[in-house]
């Protein structure tokens, strides 16, 4: 398994937009992406730093989202963004999360795609202007 994290300052009170982003548009999208495996959205109390932790089944697929995907999401983020983000990627060398996703039923599989679109009353909410 492999880690790609990725840590960035946010504008003041746009910490609601961001989740919101990360939830409607951002993660749906990355399930969707060959080797994507989980996100864990992390931020300070104050709501202006914010890091993500994408999880992918192997380096390339990491690296094939880093060099296509990413952009658009940067994209997708820069009104938010105080300044540039920064991106490392680590191998993950224990994880609770890797001995489930090992042991993982193939009908759990299904779950999974059948979860990529938020769900009728999912708490997503319109934040453009």
């Amino acid at each position: 398994m492999f880690a790609r994290k990725v840590a960035a300052r946010l504008k003041p009170n746009s910490i609601t937009e961001f989740t919101n982003l990360i939830e409607c548009e951002i993660l749906p999208w990355l399930r969707m992406q060959e080797g994507f495996l989980d996100l864990i959205t992390l931020a300070t109390s104050d709501g202006l730093e914010v890091a993500t932790i994408s999880f992918w089944d192997h380096q390339s697929n990491a690296q094939a989202y880093n060099a296509c995907g990413y952009p658009q999401v940067l994209k997708l983020l820069e009104k938010l963004l105080d300044g540039p983000p920064y991106v490392k990627f680590f191998d993950v060398l224990g994880s609770t999360f890797q001995r489930v996703a090992l042991t993982r039923r193939p009908e759990a599989e299904n779950l999974v795609q059948d979860t990529a679109l938020p769900q009728a009353g999912h708490r997503c909410h319109e934040t453009r202007a």
